[in-house]
């Protein structure tokens, strides 16, 4: 297959549904297999939606193959450095390179600051903070090796370049990612390998399943005035996963090879108002 990404390898975290699910079936359609991992259980007390399955990893096997091209998946939490380690071995042993790394898993709770308990605090920041950097560590070293060059996109969010009301947790995560992006960009930069962090608004996937709509009106009912911080400039509020996913692969092309160390914004406006 011809396309953007032909022969390269991309991996994936938190792919088994919403956004990573789009990334790994964008990249695939412009050309790349994929390495995807996903933890497919259960998620910290402190999230109220669903957590991904098993099956949900299946399905996009399913539809990456209806691409025509391969995809090792493997069901790993993000905070589990030896077990994504790996994952991404394995996937680079059968694949045979490593060329990009899309940092998508993450988690969202909202709760008032003075509702969120050292718990809820180090499973956000461990999951969301910890996870992306076991993902870099875990894929860059086969990006290195292939002297090729390569891209790394962590997912931040609307939340790492503004601030989130309501997710104190959830925003220092984010904030810490955008840092990490800039960082790795300058040490890795000498490899030809480039670092940017993508920042989405509201996109419409299954965090916004079970109790999520419910636990952000009882956390905006204790500081109403804070509840249009993140209003959009264009019509569209909430955009869909794939949208997102034309950013991510335009980044993992060689479209942007001149693109480092910046932070993409894809949340219509969002963060400027």
């Amino acid at each position: 297959m011809t396309g953007r990404l032909a022969d390269k390898v991309a991996f994936v975290t938190g792919a088994a549904r919403g956004q990573g699910r789009a990334h790994a079936v964008r990249m695939a359609s412009e050309g790349a297999d994929i390495i995807a991992v996903d933890v497919a259980g259960k998620l910290p007390d402190c999230v109220p939606y669903h957590p991904a399955s098993p099956e949900d990893l299946a399905e996009t096997v399913r539809l990456v193959q209806a691409t025509g091209q391969r995809m090792v998946s493997a069901i790993v939490d993000t905070r589990d450095y030896d077990g994504l380690r790996e994952a991404v071995a394995d996937g680079v042993a059968k694949l045979g390179r490593l060329d990009i790394i899309v940092a998508n898993a993450g988690v969202a709770a909202p709760q008032a600051w003075d509702a969120i308990s050292p718990e809820d605090f180090r499973d956000v920041m461990d999951i969301n903070v910890t996870g992306t950097w076991n993902t870099v560590m875990a894929g860059a070293p086969h990006i290195i090796a292939g002297k090729r060059g390569g891209s790394i996109i962590l997912i931040s969010s609307a939340a790492g370049i503004k601030m989130q009301p309501f997710m104190v947790h959830y925003t220092a995560s984010k904030h810490a990612v955008t840092g990490m992006a800039r960082a790795f960009a300058a040490e890795l930069g000498k490899h030809a390998i480039r670092v940017n962090s993508v920042h989405p608004g509201p996109v419409n996937t299954d965090m916004g399943t079970g109790d999520m709509v419910s636990a952000l009106g009882q956390a905006m009912e204790t500081n109403p005035q804070l509840s249009q911080m993140l209003t959009p400039f264009l019509p569209t509020w909430v955009a869909e996963p794939e949208d997102i996913a034309g950013t991510v692969c335009w980044l993992a092309s060689g479209d942007s090879h001149l693109v480092t160390a910046a932070a993409i914004p894809v949340d219509q406006g969002c963060t400027q108002y």
